[in-house]
């Protein structure tokens, strides 16, 4: 199970903006060749004995000028082209959803970013609660262990199709914390398993619920689910992992929604995730005050990447990634020109960092907004 807890909703964290802008037209058949090109080069160096089965790619520049393309099949069985209509599991930009929550529930005055998570009754112990925040869960600076690397999940040869966060929760936390609260950076799902128990506790509601009632139905985001089973909805994208002679085989379902829970169970298609990054970064789903705590986003330590409070930041994008077996999901907002870019891809690979959505989102941005590069990493492979 090393791979899942390694890989599993694992966003590469990004923001510091530059003021420098410059956007070529997306509308110029160079800048579409050029986007192709890059497209094409990154499913080969991140696939197997063929090129990586499925990549949707959005990109805007603000002006008008768009090209949106699937590149491969959302099915290789069937071979159906993969088309911007497909659902995909979005993985942990399902945590930009319970931030916008939770930043609902401060506005309403029913908690505070800087609440002790000891406040709350969650229904599992979680050691120096007193001194961690709801804050430092949000922009991942608890220090607490990562879930899915626990030596129980990596223990496990196949995985129950039924989850309790709090029992994940209560792995995690009986090893030993990464530092002290605030005093680092280190993503960490446990952060948003225990967030989501939090909204749970407070509205004595569930999370989902939460999600569907506040955001998804309000902002008209119909092809987007907090989803209790396995099913998708169609038409879908089916995911892809490398078996041991490299060829595709199909893991779509390969991870109970259960397990994956307010840390990344939820599913969108493009329209959609491109409407609801725009309305979180630019301040639509919560007040004032509360969007200025999400977007302070906090240097990592590496190269030109911050993060805010589920908003990954670098070089004046802001956006998020998720990524599960089968499934990596990035989608960026650069507010100074309005350019938007989505990659998604029917594969989990991160090999060589940092990781395919995010390679291409990258290489894609160098094109869109070469004065203003993301993820300029100083040791993560760019």
């Amino acid at each position: 199970m090393r791979s899942l807890a390694l890989g599993l909703l694992c966003m590469m964290t990004p923001a510091i903006a530059s003021a420098a802008v410059n956007t070529p037209s997306v509308a110029s058949p160079g800048v579409q060749r050029a986007i192709a090109a890059a497209v094409q080069r990154n499913r080969v160096l991140y696939g197997g004995r063929t090129p990586v089965p499925g990549v949707l790619i959005g990109v805007w520049d603000g002006r008008g000028g768009s090209y949106v393309h699937g590149f491969g099949y959302a099915d290789l069985a069937t071979k159906r082209p993969l088309t911007a209509a497909d659902h995909f599991r979005i993985g942990s930009n399902t945590k930009t959803f319970v931030v916008a929550v939770i930043l609902q529930l401060v506005d309403e005055k029913k908690l505070s970013l800087d609440d002790p998570i000891s406040r709350f009754a969650i229904g599992v112990n979680v050691p120096n609660a007193e001194n961690i925040t709801i804050r430092q869960l949000c922009n991942m600076r608890s220090g607490l262990f990562e879930a899915y690397d626990t030596p129980q999940i990596n223990a496990m040869k196949v995985l129950p199709p039924t989850w309790d966060p709090r029992t994940i929760i209560r792995w995690a936390v009986q090893q030993k914390p990464y530092f002290a609260p605030n005093k680092g950076y280190h993503y960490s799902n446990t952060n948003y398993l225990i967030l989501g128990l939090i909204i749970e506790s407070v509205t004595h509601d569930g999370v989902g619920d939460q999600i569907r009632k506040r955001l998804i139905v309000p902002f008209g985001l119909s092809n987007t689910s907090y989803p209790e089973t396995q099913a998708m909805p169609d038409p879908w994208a089916r995911g892809y992992g490398l078996d041991k002679n490299r060829n595709w085989e199909n893991v779509s379902g390969q991870i109970p929604v259960s397990m994956t829970g307010a840390a990344g169970n939820m599913i969108s298609n493009m329209a959609d995730i491109k409407r609801w990054i725009t309305l979180y970064v630019t301040g639509k789903v919560s007040a004032p005050a509360t969007h200025r705590a999400l977007m302070d986003c906090i240097p990592t330590g590496d190269g030109n990447l911050a993060f805010g409070l589920a908003l990954g930041c670098s070089a004046g994008w802001y956006g998020y990634t998720g990524g599960l077996p089968g499934y990596n999901t990035a989608n960026y907002y650069f507010p100074a020109t309005g350019a938007f870019i989505v990659a998604w891809v029917t594969v989990q690979n991160g090999n060589p960092p940092p990781g395919v959505a995010n390679r291409i989102f990258h290489d894609l941005a160098r094109i869109v907004t070469p004065d203003n590069i993301p993820f300029a990493s100083t040791g993560k492979g760019l």
